[in-house]
């Protein structure tokens, strides 16, 4: 399977199953197209039609274009076949009951009150409540004794806003340190925060102990202040940009995410990237709102072809940026043409509900943050572990296959499958497909690689 396009004056052949990229002339492009539903003579005759008037073009190039095709067909790096599908239920059973990351929720409870949050302003659902130090400990043994042999583990400290029990966080960081020589293991936490409480003392810790610190700014004043606001109804942007900002430079500049959040109230989301990058942040993320069908915020199909198009000037603006010497990072934007993830994450996932699990404050597990709340994917807790075997085994069942809408997507194998949360949502099943969110994808990945292709031909020049 192949999937050809045509953006920022390339013509890109992306070669599905090896992963194998190529740009192209236009003369080779309109022959791929046509070159598995045709024979060679009706190939040769059809390009002979539209280029031979051409005088830069032969007979000989065609000819010579269509051997070179079928020379990369030979070799694996032009219409490969399928060999991932047989191994696609099995891949997960080999690490069955090994928990490499946690999330904890170390605050249901938060000091903002934004109309789009899927988490209930940070209830989930249900009672306020911040995580006490026993059951964050007993989380973490809980993950050291489901690690298997696994050395490097993985813990968010997530709300709500973590910075509301900061002591707990301390805490158990410290805790953390201190059982990871007598248990082979080594801990990186990662902390996302509104920033509202965010002072020295934060900062110091997280340049200590976190590896990547997640910062939540929509961008725009007026963008931001329209949702992210206080029980008052005041917005909060001042208040966090300041303290974002002394972050930030403490941290050099690196390992940190400035996460945005883009509604139906700003489909042009560029604009915010582009306040971002003035206030001095270049490691930028900008999500599409997880919200409803009906919601205010909810994007519609009427956005669509904005947000398609934002993508692309996003891209645009990377390349020209990285040509000025001022580059910036991407999240959705960030690939590897020369390797990329293993056939294993590509086909798997995430690993919500199985490598990953979300644990609220009373020590209950679920299958990722997204599903806090809604009691059926209450896998267990703690203490005891799962016993929700059948909603884990759904999760264990998710991959790429799994979905047959996905089985002809050109994209598959970059989002695996997508969010299992998202798909339930819109669906009513983690196997499910959320098709706005997959029209996103597909359009971000289109960009991704025409922007890695143009930094890569920059390199060579």
């Amino acid at each position: 399977m192949i999937h050809q396009y045509k953006l920022g004056g390339y013509n890109i052949v992306l070669d599905v199953c090896s992963g194998s990229v190529h740009t192209v002339d236009d003369l080779a492009y309109d022959m791929i197209a046509l070159y598995e539903q045709h024979t060679k003579e009706e190939v040769l005759r059809q390009i002979t039609e539209k280029y031979g008037s051409q005088p830069e073009i032969t007979a000989e190039d065609i000819a010579g274009c269509y051997d070179d095709i079928t020379a990369l067909k030979e070799q694996g790096k032009l219409f490969s076949p399928d060999t991932f599908e047989p191994i696609a239920g099995t891949l997960k059973q080999k690490t069955a009951g090994v928990v490499k990351a946690l999330c904890l929720h170390i605050a249901h409870t938060c000091n903002l009150n934004c109309s789009y949050c899927f988490a209930s302003q940070g209830k989930y659902h249900g009672d306020r409540a911040v995580m006490s130090f026993e059951v964050g400990k007993q989380a973490l043994d809980f993950l050291v004794a489901n690690s298997g042999t696994r050395h490097n583990l993985e813990v968010d400290f997530f709300g709500g806003e973590p910075l509301m029990n900061f002591q707990v966080v301390k805490d158990l960081v410290a805790y953390a340190r201190s059982i990871e020589q007598e248990s082979g293991k080594h801990f990186r936490f990662t902390l996302t925060t509104n920033g509202l409480l965010i002072d020295d003392d934060v900062i110091d810790f997280a340049n200590r102990e976190c590896s990547n610190v997640v910062l939540s700014l929509d961008g725009r004043k007026e963008i931001h202040d329209r949702y992210r606001v206080d029980y008052a109804g005041n917005g909060s942007w001042e208040k966090i940009v300041p303290k974002f900002q002394k972050l930030v430079e403490a941290r050099g500049g690196k390992n940190y995410y400035m996460r945005g959040t883009f509604t139906h109230a700003n489909p042009d989301f560029l604009e915010d990237i582009k306040v971002m990058l003035d206030l001095g942040f270049n490691e930028l993320s900008m999500e599409p709102v997880v919200a409803a069908e009906g919601d205010p915020a909810a994007l519609t199909e009427d956005d669509l072809p904005i947000v398609t198009e934002q993508y692309e000037k996003l891209a645009a603006l990377m390349i020209q940026r990285r040509k000025e010497g001022k580059p910036f990072t991407f999240y959705h934007y960030m690939i590897d043409l020369t390797g990329g993830p293993c056939i294993y994450k590509r086909i798997s996932g995430c690993g919500s509900g199985t490598e990953y699990m979300a644990v609220t404050p009373w020590g209950d597990l679920y299958p990722c943050h997204q599903f806090v709340g809604e009691e059926k994917f209450r896998l267990g807790d703690i203490w005891k572990g799962v016993n929700n075997t059948s909603v884990q085994d759904d999760f264990m069942a998710c991959n790429v296959y799994a979905r047959e809408e996905c089985r002809t997507c050109w994209a598959r194998l970059y989002c695996s499958g997508g969010c299992a949360a998202n798909a339930y949502h819109a669906t009513g099943s983690v196997r499910g497909v959320y098709e706005y969110g997959c029209k996103l994808f597909r359009k971000r990945m289109e960009c991704a690689i025409m922007a890695e292709i143009d930094r890569q031909f920059s390199k060579s020049e």
